[in-house]
This record gives structure tokens, sequence and C-alpha cells, in this order.
């Protein structure tokens, strides 16, 4: 992986405030590593397993504290993003963070390059890894984190309003797709719902339509200086072509708060489609509407979709932990396929281990099979588009949308935005 400039000063940063630290005087590793009675007490900080994202966290927990009563879980949610790494940086510059750290690609590379989190090689599930996961969780050739899940972003078909209009199933190619959204609005219906008040919903829409009209390949040549965005014009085309035939009001949309907004017109059952994470299936189906999660329609005929993923949550160990071996423990207890399979079912995610089991339901049945068949795409959340990059490509949407700059402005921009973060 390449260092950015930005990475490089941070590394530097990081490392005269630990000389700081032991010139001052300060010892690493504050945490009590033991009870009065001799167990091991371990640490862990995480953003899910709150009330309001349970994800079967606590059931898993409560397994693991069942089959090593030796050890005594400490376990803290923090929310998520700058809240998170706010509350744990400073922690694990200190030397006294919890043992065990939840991290997501930005996070490992950012806290593996300051040497913060422990090398996991030699676990056992570390051979296990799906290749395509595995260049998210390494640094510098090193396993820093257990990859949870993987998690589909995609699309949401209401399958009783498409079956009202008579499409049967859900579309798999782009002019099947315009055909069931025009017969949608005619039948009164919102055809889509993309709420984009913060740039989120524009950016994964066109990463979705991206994952099929763009060549797999173009990843690894865009990495390595021999692609640009320009190859992306299709994709950004269909999201025009949906307002220039009246199936879209973009400039509405960007005034809806995704997290909220959509979802709460998805589940009132008047909207055709929506594109979201597969983690909000659970509360679709407890709103009763019946749906089908696949990937973005948007080939030509006879070409399936490619459902896109992007690698979720990990588990990370930190290097100055005093309970290593309870920590790895930790690890270990989460990797297994019946503990595992717990916080897959509730994510609606898939497996990231080779042998691993990925929970199906029928809502997911099709995204599965794309995934099965080899039809998908990882967001490259470790390469080209770490950092902001996502941010910033949902803000130049936003501007395009706007007709404040052209589809040809916005491709260049896009090269420059993404070449600094790699």
């Amino acid at each position: 992986m390449k260092k950015s400039l930005q990475q490089t000063i941070r590394a530097v940063v990081a490392a005269s405030c630990v000389t700081a630290v032991v010139l001052t005087g300060c010892t690493a590793g504050t945490s009590q590593p033991a009870t009065e009675d001799g167990d091991s007490v371990l640490k862990v900080y995480a953003w899910k397993g709150s009330e309001g994202e349970p994800a079967n966290v606590a059931k898993i927990n409560a397994a693991f504290e069942k089959a090593n009563p030796d050890i005594e879980l400490e376990f803290e949610v923090i929310p998520a993003n700058e809240a998170y790494s706010q509350r744990v940086q400073p922690e694990l510059l200190a030397g006294n963070s919890a043992d065990v750290i939840m991290v997501d690609s930005n996070l490992l590379s950012t806290w593996g390059e300051s040497g913060y989190l422990a090398d996991q090689s030699d676990a056992n599930w570390a051979d296990d890894i799906v290749p395509e996961v595995a260049g998210f969780v390494t640094y510098d050739d090193a396993v820093l984190g257990m990859p949870m899940e993987a998690i589909g972003v995609g699309l949401y078909a209401n399958s009783d309003l498409l079956n009202e209009v008579g499409v049967t199933g859900v579309p798999t190619d782009w002019d099947g797709f315009v055909d069931a959204l025009i017969k949608l609005k005619a039948a009164g219906h919102d055809p889509i719902t993309l709420p984009d008040k913060g740039g989120w919903t524009g950016a994964l829409a066109l990463l979705n339509a991206a994952a099929t009209t763009v060549d797999k390949d173009w990843d690894e040549k865009f990495y390595q200086g021999d692609a640009s965005f320009a190859d992306w014009k299709p994709a950004v085309e269909q999201l025009l072509e949906m307002q220039d035939m009246g199936l879209i009001d973009w400039k509405t949309e960007l005034g809806e708060d995704e997290w909220s907004q959509g979802a709460d017109d998805f589940k009132a059952g008047n909207t055709g489609f929506w594109l979201q994470g597969a983690w909000n299936l659970g509360g679709v189906a407890e709103a009763g509407v019946n749906t089908q999660f696949t990937g973005w329609p948007g080939g030509e005929p006879g070409l399936d979709p490619n459902g896109l993923l992007f690698v979720g949550t990990m588990w990370g160990i930190n290097e100055a932990s005093p309970v290593k071996d309870a920590a790895k423990k930790y690890v270990d207890f989460w990797s297994q396929p019946e503990n595992l399979s717990l916080f897959l079912e509730a994510e609606n995610a898939i497996s990231p281990f080779t042998s691993g089991v990925s929970p199906g339901n029928d809502a997911m049945d099709g995204f599965l099979a794309s995934y099965e068949s080899g039809n998908y795409r990882f967001m490259q959340t470790n390469t080209w588009m770490s950092g902001d990059v996502q941010t910033q490509m949902g803000s130049r949407l936003q501007a395009l949308f706007l007709g404040e700059i052209t589809v040809d402005q916005f491709l260049v921009e896009m090269d420059g935005i993404a070449k600094r973060a790699e």
C-alpha cells in the first residue's frame, strides 16, 4: 500500500508524541490486567453493540464469557466515526487504550502505520480470509485485523409494487430498470428514493452503477496509473438520465436526509426502489415491506449486475495490551463460524472467510447468488478510496446535480481527488 504525505506526517507527529510521553515519565499499559481473584480483565472498544445497533454483539460476548470464566470482559460501545477516533487515538498514544479495538480499513491503516496494532498473522483464521478481503486487513504484509463482515450496499426493490405494475422480478439490466421506473411512476408510485443531503447516497449510487459498467480490473489499472475516471462516464450518465426522464428530482433529493427520510419513505410502502446498505433489511422486514436486495441493474441486456460490497468492521489487538493472550482468545472466538454467524445474520452480511457461512434469507437471495457467482466488486477503501474520497465524491456529485459543473469536469476532478488519496 502506498503511503500518502498526510499519512507520513501523521506518523512523524505520532512518533514525536510517543517520545514526549516517555520523556515525561508516563508508562504504557496503565489498565489493571487482573482481578483480585487472578482473572484477566479484558477491555474491548466497539461502535457496534449498542441498543440502536445491537448486531447480536451482547449474545456473542455472553457466550465468550461462559466459555472463558477466567476472563472478565469489560465491553464499551463508543459512537462511531469522529467521536470514536477522538476517544481512542489519544489513549493509544498514551498506551492505555482497550486491549481489543474495533477498526475499519482506514483506522487499521492509520493505527497500523503508527505501530498501535499487534500482528495477528499467526492466528488460525488468518490463512482463511477471502483473497479480496485480505488487502483490507493487512498493513506492510502483517495481518492487523480480523475481518468481521463483507457488507453489501445495493438496491432495495418493493416486490409487491413491481408485481402490481406488471414487472415480474427485480430488473437485471438498465433497460429493464428504466422500464420498471416508468411503470411505477405511471401507476402513481414514487419510482425511486435516493435522499442525498449528506452526499452519501449519490456517491454510493455512482459506485453501484460503476460496479457493473466499469471493467473489473479498473481499480488495479487506476492504482497503477493506467486508467482514469473517464471510464465512469456511462455510470454518471445513468444517474442524470433518471432525472432527464422525470423519474427522480435530484434537487429535491439533496434536501432530504439519507439516514432517516429514505428509510421512512421506503418503509411506508409507496416507493419502488431505494439504495442503502443491507444492514437495513431487518427494519424493512419489520415494516412489512416485501423486498428484494440486489446489485444496481446498470448493465446491457444479458449482463447480470455486480453487487457492491465493502469490508466492514474488524477486530484489532492493541500492541500495548498487557493481556494479549486474552485478547487473542476473544478475537479467535469471534472468528469461529458458530459465533460470527450471529453477527452476520444481524448485519445481513457475508462471511469474510473462505470456509465461513453466510446466513441467508429470502430478501438477500439475489445478492448472495451474485456474490457466489463471482459477480461483485469491493469498494477500494484501502487504495484510491481511502480517507475522505467518498465524501468528496458525494460533494462533487451534488455540484453536478445542481448544474454547477459538467460531467466531464466531475470526472477530471475525481481523477485528482482519488490520486491524492493513494
